[in-house]
């Protein structure tokens, strides 16, 4: 009468452990392809979510070295943010556009120039590309 023994179901762990490594090291993986090196120059005209904006109410152009230009004359970051401060910064919109050798600190000290001229509106110009 063996053959009307009912057996206990068994939840294999094995299994479920292998899977749950599994995804540990996918995940892993993953966010360290996320993470920038440190130093790393940001190559600011190519997106592929760029995006048509009106024309901005002020271009700031970046170029290597602090090199910017607004409305074609070449100017310094005390000079931006003095210039801000002239005009009604708060409804100025400002757009950065630079070549891709400009580095992520020049980016971050033309962005801290605009905000303390008072513009709260700050956009990054970049290049739509294919792929």
């Amino acid at each position: 009468m063996r053959y009307f023994t009912q057996r206990r179901a068994r939840i294999e762990i094995i299994p479920m452990i292998d899977i749950m490594l599994f995804l540990l090291v996918f995940f892993v993986m993953f966010s360290l392809r996320m993470i920038p090196a440190s130093g790393h120059v940001t190559k600011l005209p190519s997106s592929s979510s760029a995006v048509q904006i009106p024309t901005p109410k002020l271009l700031v152009e970046l170029e290597s070295a602090n090199n910017l230009y607004v409305e074609g004359k070449k100017i310094t970051l005390p000079q931006l943010t003095e210039l801000l401060k002239q005009r009604d910064a708060e409804k100025t919109a400002v757009t950065l556009a630079g070549s891709d050798r400009v580095s992520l600190q020049d980016v971050l000290h033309t962005i801290d120039a605009v905000k303390a001229g008072g513009a709260t509106q700050i956009a990054l110009a970049a290049r739509k590309t294919t792929f």
